[in-house]
């Protein structure tokens, strides 16, 4: 199968098999994963099994090839019906560790860290923001100084989502000591059970069941052959690697967005106040609609974006309207979360409803993969402004 053989059939049964999973194996739980900040591990292997895990990866590493139109769609799906970022977050971090592996890896690497990944057996991670340095990718410190055969890597990695329990983690690191910029950064793959790596557990505002950890590495040597590509091209791969990730989150924000939408219009046709449902006020209904309009702008702008790439326009106008479209979608979601608890009153300020959650995990959405500022000055100069 290629990407291009996704029939509407196709989607349609993809997305109801998706909501399914959402709804069944997902929500129920999540509160319980908030508390234990966890969830299972088996959850890896039971998206595995569906092919969720390997929507728009090769059919020779156990994946099933999907147009960015598919796979946005499964992840606003399982946004919307799981009403969960941490699931989300963590379920999904290969999506973020392994495309410089498949993109630049050799065949031997992508079937040794890809393909185990994809069947639910192992957990990939992406390592790139450092204590201090947030945005600046280019100014990374940690080092990888090649001896003999092998990278003997030092330094630390931190807000680093799956970084407790991944078994590999796709690594930013300085191959050039005296190049100080971008152009000293290359890519490594590290076994995440190679001696000198410690973690430690970061507590969060929100996504309580996804691991976050701080990361140190001391002395960890890797073989050569887990770099990707030459070294020195690293930043550039990055670079490419944040442009899916913010495709991503602006689908994933968009069902978060529509899960508080779902959960405010069910409290207001039921719950009742001075004799009526709450949606029989006007204010209520403004509200509602409110909603609505940044949802189906933001439903409209992720689905043109999504075509273009689809279609192979991913040039500077593209990576342009990525970053504004992350803006634009992560205040819809911020916009719909407040919303939602507004129109649940107290009960929305309770543990347990999805807005109450989404209210929580708006604030790393709109900082993680390139904070607001950050986006505006991006787009900014592929516009050449």
């Amino acid at each position: 199968m290629t990407s291009t053989d996704f029939t509407p059939e196709d989607r349609a049964a993809l997305l109801d098999t998706v909501q399914r999973f959402a709804t069944q194996a997902i929500a129920p739980h999540v509160g319980a994963w908030d508390e234990a900040g966890e969830f299972p591990r088996g959850l890896y292997h039971q998206a595995a099994e569906l092919g969720l895990l390997g929507l728009g990866y090769p059919e020779h590493l156990g994946g099933t090839p999907a147009p960015w139109s598919v796979r946005n769609a499964m992840s606003q799906t399982l946004a919307r019906h799981g009403g969960s970022g941490g699931v989300m977050a963590s379920l999904f971090t290969h999506n973020i560790g392994l495309p410089p592996v498949l993109a630049h890896g050799t065949p031997e690497l992508q079937a040794e860290v890809i393909a185990p990944v994809l069947r639910g057996e192992q957990i990939a991670a992406l390592g790139i923001t450092e204590p201090g340095g947030g945005s600046d990718v280019a100014a990374l410190r940690t080092t990888a100084r090649l001896e003999g055969n092998e990278y003997v890597i030092d330094g630390e990695k931190v807000f680093i989502t799956s970084g407790m329990r991944c078994d590999w983690i796709t690594l930013a690191v300085r191959t050039d000591v005296n190049n100080k910029g971008a152009g000293g950064i290359s890519m490594i793959v590290v076994p995440c059970h190679t001696p000198g790596i410690s973690r430690s557990k970061l507590h969060k505002m929100g996504w309580h069941c996804s691991d976050t950890a701080h990361l140190r590495f001391d002395g960890v040597r890797v073989p050569a052959r887990y770099r990707l590509g030459a070294e020195g091209t690293g930043f550039r791969m990055i670079m490419g690697n944040f442009n899916g990730e913010r495709l991503a989150m602006s689908a994933m924000a968009l069902g978060f967005a529509q899960a508080c939408y779902d959960e405010a219009l069910a409290w207001a046709r039921q719950r009742c106040t001075f004799g009526a449902p709450l949606i029989e006020r006007q204010v209520i209904r403004h509200k509602l609609m409110d909603m609505q309009m940044r949802i189906q702008s933001t439903q409209a702008w992720v689905d043109a974006l999504g075509a273009r790439v689809d279609d192979g326009d991913d040039g500077a106008d593209w990576v342009a309207q990525v970053c504004l479209l992350k803006n634009h979608a992560t205040q819809t979601m911020q916009h719909c979360a407040d919303a939602a608890v507004q129109i649940l009153g107290a009960m929305g300020y309770m543990r347990g409803t999805v807005s109450e959650r989404v209210y929580r995990e708006v604030k790393v959405m709109m900082i993680g993969g390139g904070a607001e500022e950050i986006m505006k000055e991006l787009a900014a100069r592929q516009w050449a402004l």
